[in-house]
């Protein structure tokens, strides 16, 4: 027989007694404060007042003691070392006495800092742009062809290399031509030259390195495909670039060498001439004056300009002095393109060494613009006839080299600086090509203060020549950056969309309707944006051009969601969903649908029941879960369910719930492969179960105890469709706990008997994350939640006593578990606590309005007899198994008691004090 319990005495028992509080200036939960005392120490005080006394500074904290800089480690490292505490103290004092200093740290000021966008980023774009399928040449002189150089431990005999080391010094006319090479070719050919440029500055073979440089050099002075010369650019000014720095670090190197080495401080990079030794002055003037002898300007130019940082070795003025000479050897070159990526190049390498030197900017971009009507002189023309290259595309050769100039230019530049600018290009006739360049270049604030004037100036351009919609491209890209007046705002956007609705190419507008849809976002209604979105599908739809428009189209999607967080608004456009439909291919469908719903469940604030919303996004759920199918990954699987999964959370319809129900029904039928969105649905279900009882405080109508055993019967229903057993066995046990608690009596029955009839079915092993475990510990999991819920189950008054605790034991018992487990065992020891429980007077816990067990038998006697016979039966059932655990053993209760110390037989530990065993053998 158990024990009887007095549940309220033991809780009683088992709390803490109150003890009374006596409010004194120290609590354990009362904010420290530190307040600093007239001695100017810092005292953590108990009391949170912040007033501060003298007297507070005699309180003495031994932790805040320690951070009065007194730490004996940083004091031991400070007298540990006087030779290095010397040193430094020494290059302080120096630094105080430098006259220079202050010099050196306004031209920090100026530098370039982060808000400047490098060469760099626009180095993948230049290249991916402009591209070509003619074919190309390139000189190489014969040493470099073979791509690398001899290395000094190779089985070369001296005398080949000394023979190849005298081919090297051959005059520059020992060259081989390649031919008919492809873009990709090329490319690989210039890598390959890159690389023997480093593999010849290793072997010390400056000389062989400094012919590649002058032969790449010279490959710019080539135009013979002029479409590939910005992508030519880009990657022979990779090699300058690496020769520069090869150059500059080996003189540094030189200047490193004669100074006292000490660890952790090196050579500063703003050293002055003045601390460079005599040898590498010396071998940098050598470089110079090898390079004033090329005798070809183009090569000259540029391999001067690599070395440019090389000035400061010499003289402190030497980069002020040497940059307005090479821009003025730029006038030189008579091919405008070839010249003004020249410009580009100094204004790039100046940038880097000296972005203080704003006047040699300035000076390029003004000789630039002297020079621009050779653009359209004969020699231009009758070279572009000859490579069949209209005066469009040419004039688009220009743009990165006249951006980056005047990126440089712009770059925290004065208000007055960048109106001459424009003025400038005013004087040209609004030169569409020149009016661009400013826009990309200058800052948006700049440009959107003045839109009308730039939208003038682009009308009074050309037609001919650089096409009108990419200057209104640039103008949009600086407006969604930027706000222009208010009082302009409407007539921007009608003077640009008259231009851009009558471009006759589909890529060319929808190129522009991409940039100034988020403009329109912006500053106007849904009107507005609507009619866009019209005109969008009126110029895509006729031959299906939207189908190469998907990624445009996409970032339209993505700049009105950007703008647009009220669904309700965003739903009510009449073109909203028809542009939609335009997203034919499936795969950019369902991306664009994933796109909606994440803005949704990222924005959507509150619960919403908006027949609008639920149905366009009904249509979007759909969509994507229809897209699913037997290749689908099981990732993507998840991605959908979450996001699905997320709506349905979203929609509330208040206290109307039967048509909350009619909206879930609706939801399995239409999201019946997605597994974890009929969980979510069936979650969706019980809580509306309990939200009416909550209404109607647990006393149903008969018309809410109809719709509560309609709720317990829809997920009855669905229950059986999932795959997953666990998820099966532990919804049956919640729903019949939430049909339990609405008094659905008879339904909570059928739930517990379809989780009886499924745990047999219950697999050794299941998949976890793509792999696979036992499932022993989650059924134990399960069968004690399972059990303890039984403990409040009412008897059927025909099915006799326990019957649903017998029953699961029957499934236990039939259960085949893994061999020496002993899982069995402790689920009976589990239920002989629920048997316990349950013959007691009052039972622990119950649910709200349904008579337990110990209020339908009153401690019947003949309750208490099948309690104890099943009792009985279990205690057997736990000796059996202990007699097969200790075969060996004569007492069975010593080896209890031995098997309960070990780790992980803790569960022996009860019975080793319960049973009052002597001897069962």
């Amino acid at each position: 027989h158990s024990r009887d319990r007095n549940y309220k005495a033991e809780l009683k028992s088992c709390c803490l007694d109150a003890v009374p509080l006596e409010f004194g200036d120290f609590h354990p939960l009362k904010l420290i404060t530190v307040t600093e005392s007239k001695t100017k120490k810092t005292v953590r005080k108990g009391s949170t007042s912040s007033t501060s006394s003298s007297s507070s500074s005699s309180i003495m904290d031994p932790l805040s003691s320690m951070l009065d800089g007194s730490d004996p480690l940083s004091q031991f490292v400070a007298t540990a070392d006087p030779l290095t505490s010397a040193i430094m103290g020494a290059g302080k004092s120096n630094a105080n006495m430098d006259p220079g200093k202050k010099q050196r740290e306004k031209a920090e000021d100026t530098a370039v800092g982060n808000d400047f966008e490098p060469w760099s980023g626009k180095r993948t774009y230049i290249l991916a742009r402009y591209t070509t399928t003619e074919k190309l040449s390139i000189n190489l002189f014969m040493g470099s062809e073979k791509g690398k150089a001899t290395s000094p431990g190779s089985a070369v005999s001296e005398k080949v290399r000394t023979r190849l080391e005298e081919l090297d010094d051959l005059e520059e006319g020992s060259q081989k031509e390649l031919l008919n090479l492809t873009q990709q070719d090329y490319i690989n050919r210039i890598e390959e030259l890159n690389q023997s440029l480093k593999d010849a500055w290793a072997t010390d073979q400056k000389v062989k390195a400094l012919k590649i440089v002058i032969q790449c050099s010279k490959l710019l002075s080539d135009t013979t495909v002029i479409q590939f010369y910005p992508s030519k650019f880009v990657l022979i000014t990779d090699i300058l670039d690496t020769f520069g720095k090869l150059v500059y670090e080996r003189i540094l190197s030189m200047c490193a060498s004669s100074r006292v080495s000490l660890p952790g401080i090196p050579v500063p990079d703003n050293f002055g001439p003045d601390e460079v030794n005599e040898t590498a002055k010396e071998t940098c003037l050598n470089w110079f004056f090898k390079i004033a002898s090329i005798r070809e300007l183009i090569s000259r130019f540029y391999v001067e300009v690599a070395i440019l940082k090389c000035n400061t070795f010499l003289s402190k003025t030497g980069i002020s002095e040497t940059l307005p000479r090479l821009t003025s050897m730029i006038r030189g070159i008579g091919d405008p393109l070839v010249a003004v990526y020249a410009r580009a190049y100094l204004c790039k390498v100046g940038m880097e060494v000296a972005p203080h030197l704003k006047d040699n900017l300035n000076k390029n971009f003004f000789d630039f613009l002297s020079t621009f009507k050779q653009i359209h002189g004969e020699t231009v023309q009758n070279q572009l006839a000859v490579q069949r290259v209209e005066i469009p595309v040419y004039l688009t050769l220009y743009s990165p080299a006249i951006d980056w100039i005047l990126q440089c230019i712009a770059y925290r530049a004065p208000e007055t600086l960048l109106t001459e600018m424009m003025d400038r290009c005013k004087t040209l006739g609004n030169n569409a090509l020149l009016l661009n360049s400013v826009m990309s270049a200058f800052r948006p604030e700049f440009i959107a203060a003045r839109s009308m004037d730039f939208i003038g100036m682009i009308k009074d351009c050309e037609e001919s020549g650089f096409p009108k919609h990419l200057l209104f491209q640039s103008l949009g890209l600086n407006l969604a950056l930027a706000d222009p007046p208010e009082n302009d705002r409407l007539q921007i956007l009608n003077e640009a969309w008259k231009v851009i609705t009558k471009l006759k190419s589909p890529q060319d507008y929808v190129n522009c309707a991409e940039v100034w849809i988020e403009y329109t976002c912006k500053h106007f209604t849904k009107r507005e944006v609507n009619t866009v979105l019209s005109d969008v599908i009126k110029h895509l739809t006729p031959d299906r051009a939207f189908e190469d428009a998907y990624p445009q189209l996409q970032s339209i999607i993505a700049k009105v969601l950007d703008q647009f967080h009220d669904f309700a608004v965003l739903f009510s456009m009449e073109k909203f969903l028809p542009f939609l439909d335009m997203f034919q291919k499936e795969c950019v469908k369902v991306e664009v649908c994933k796109s909606i719903m994440n803005v949704f469940i990222r924005q959507q604030q509150e619960l919403t029941r908006d027949p609008v919303i639920l149905n366009a996004l009904m249509h979007i759920c759909k969509t994507m879960h229809d897209s699913v199918n037997a290749l689908t990954l099981e990732d993507e699987k998840r991605s959908l369910a979450i996001l699905i999964s997320g709506f349905i959370r979203m929609v509330s319809f208040g206290r109307d719930f039967e048509q909350q129900l009619s909206f879930y029904v609706e939801a399995r039928s239409t999201f019946c492969n997605l597994e974890p969105v009929l969980i979510q649905l069936i979650h969706s279900v019980n809580q509306l179960a309990m939200e009416t009882k909550k209404v109607m405080k647990g006393n149903h109508s008969r018309k809410t105890a109809a719709f509560v055993r309609a709720c317990a019967a829809y997920c009855f229903i669905t229950i059986p469709s999932l795959t997953s057993i666990f998820a099966r066995l532990n919804l049956y046990l919640l729903s019949g706990q939430i049909a339990l608690a609405n008094q659905c009596l008879s339904q909570a029955d059928a739930f517990f008997k379809a989780a009886i009839s499924l745990v047999a079915e219950v697999p050794k092993m299941i998949n976890i994350d793509g792999k696979m475990r036992t499932s022993e510990g989650f059924l134990l999991e399960f069968l004690n939640n399972f059990f303890s819920t039984l403990l409040m189950v009412p008897d059927h008054p025909e099915q006799g006593v326990l019957y649903l605790v017998r029953g699961l034991l029957n499934v236990i018992q039939d259960y085949i578990w893994e061999d020496h487990s002993d899982s069995k065992v402790r689920i009976y020891i589990n239920v002989l606590h629920l048997l316990a429980a349950a013959s007691q007077e009052t039972y622990l816990y119950h649910v709200d309005k349904v008579d337990s067990n110990d209020n339908l038998y009153g401690s019947d006697p003949k309750f208490l007899a099948e309690i104890n016979k099943l009792a009985e039966t279990l205690i057997g059932q736990i000796l059996d198994h202990l007699k097969t655990l200790g075969k060996d053993e004569v007492r069975t209760l010593e080896h209890i008691k031995r098997q309960s110390k070990q780790p992980n037989m803790s569960h022996f530990a009860d019975l080793t004090v319960r049973l009052p065993l002597q001897s069962r053998t």
